[in-house]
């Protein structure tokens, strides 16, 4: 779609954009989940006040998430791209600017917020965010890259910042049903969870980790991480640095109801409560155990051959079924706006 600046065009005998020293920014946004002109009010703000150009504006579509127009707005010079919507929105973002100079700032618009969350940043306060783009300082990230392959050989890459999954997790994004996820948002994924446990759901894995040599396993998922926190405050990877060069890797492998409620005891209780408190890591240094049910690695490649196509999903979104994937860390390949005093 064809941006739209905020700026006039330049007058005769003016400076040129590109020979000013004024950076200027661009928001992708997704026009279902974003009041824009409450946006636009607040960047010509903040742009005015940290001395920065006027910024251009790029929706996307259902045909385009978010990728063709970022690449757009780096042709058109912006040294910040403010992604603006759901996870997809900002993978997307993420995914073409990946290696570039330009920077990504975050305006959390969907259920998720899976980035922002595990960068402790604000989640529901419009200006708060877009200050943050415009005022605040770069931090380096990792990304995530995959490559899939389809039952029929061909072969697709994908870049992710917080996660992919196969197996279980990927067949319940996979049903989740798009209209209930709008009205009622991450409550979707309870229903979806539900038609999902239904099936069987192990699947045998043959993997390999940074060339340590084949080994098998079943589970029902397995899922690679750039950092570890999910909504609901769960904490699925606790290890996981999102600046680390490392993957965190966790297998979900639970026998019955005994398993999975071992899962949800560490996952949950652990995890997401114990592990907030000094009190708490005391707790777990002196009693916590590994269970057999839930497996974690850490490694910068890991390659993986499924048994049968199965569902794959990146940052939240089906990507439909994959019989082998690559996985490798791109570290500092992302540039984030993260506040001033973090």
């Amino acid at each position: 779609m064809t941006p739209s600046p905020s700026s006039s065009p330049a007058e005769p005998g003016s400076t040129p954009a590109a020979e000013t020293t004024q950076k200027t920014a661009a928001l992708v946004y997704n026009p279902i989940k974003v009041d824009i002109e409450a946006v636009k009010e607040s960047i010509a703000r903040h742009e005015r006040e940290a001395g920065w150009g006027e910024t251009r504006f790029y929706e996307t579509s259902k045909e385009d998430p978010g990728g063709e127009v970022t690449a757009q707005a780096l042709a058109d010079g912006a040294d910040m791209v403010i992604a603006a919507g759901g996870d997809g929105t900002v993978r997307a973002v993420a995914e073409a600017l990946r290696g570039t100079d330009a920077s990504i700032g975050l305006l959390p618009s969907g259920t998720g917020n899976l980035l922002a969350r595990n960068l402790d940043l604000s989640l529901d306060n419009l200006d708060d965010s877009i200050a943050t783009a415009f005022q605040g300082r770069d931090r380096d990230i990792d990304l995530g890259v995959v490559d899939i392959e389809r039952e029929d050989g061909q072969r697709e890459t994908f870049a992710f910042v917080v996660m992919a999954g196969v197996g279980l997790d990927a067949k319940m994004l996979a049903n989740t049903n798009d209209d209930l996820k709008a009205r009622v948002g991450w409550l979707a994924y309870v229903d979806a969870i539900i038609r999902a446990l239904r099936d069987n759901n192990k699947i045998d894995v043959r993997y390999e980790l940074d060339g340590g040599g084949r080994k098998s396993m079943r589970a029902h998922t397995v899922i690679v991480g750039n950092c570890g926190l999910l909504p609901a405050n769960i904490m699925l990877l606790p290890d996981a640095a999102i600046d680390d060069g490392q993957f965190d890797i966790v297998a979900l492998r639970p026998e019955g109801f005994f398993g999975w409620f071992q899962i949800w005891f560490k996952i949950v209780w652990e995890n997401g409560v114990l592990r907030r408190t000094q009190v708490g890591r005391r707790i777990l240094a002196a009693n916590s155990r590994e269970v057999r049910t839930l497996r974690y690695m850490k490694g910068r490649k890991l390659v993986v051959r499924l048994d049968s196509p199965q569902d794959f999903e990146i940052d939240g979104d089906s990507v439909g079924k994959a019989v082998a994937l690559r996985a490798v860390v791109d570290e500092g390949a992302l540039t984030v706006r993260v506040p001033a005093d973090s």
